[in-house]
């Protein structure tokens, strides 16, 4: 067993290369981040070889599968995402919004969200 005290955490700003707008995420565990996203901010296109599940913490969020209409995500919600499916997650344009990110395996990104699709 291994306890990690919530203050030896840290919040690290997330890499520009793959998010739009100010984007802090802390490791929790093996495969597990918790991300937080201001007003906007959002990932890149990306995929998961093995999934993600998303848990949403706080907040209003979207979450949009290529060629599929944007999802709201709220505080409670759990989307499953399945291997291999191209899609993006963030903030509502409002909100500010928190999850828990679970991946088993890698993340291979892609382009970045424009602002139309993020609009869409």
């Amino acid at each position: 067993m291994k306890h990690i005290p919530s203050q030896t955490l840290t919040m690290n700003p997330a890499p520009e290369t793959y998010f739009t707008g100010q984007v802090w995420m802390e490791r929790q565990a093996v495969g597990v981040l918790r991300v937080t996203f201001t007003p906007g901010a959002r990932t890149a296109w990306h995929t998961h070889p093995q999934g993600q599940t998303l848990i949403v913490l706080s907040g209003v969020g979207r979450v949009q599968k290529r060629g599929e209409a944007a999802l709201t995500m709220t505080a409670g919600d759990v989307v499953q995402i399945e291997a291999g499916e191209e899609h993006w997650h963030g903030a509502a344009p409002d909100s500010l919004m928190q999850h828990l990110a679970i991946n088993a395996g890698e993340t291979v990104w892609l382009a970045k969200v424009t602002d139309a699709e993020y609009g869409g």
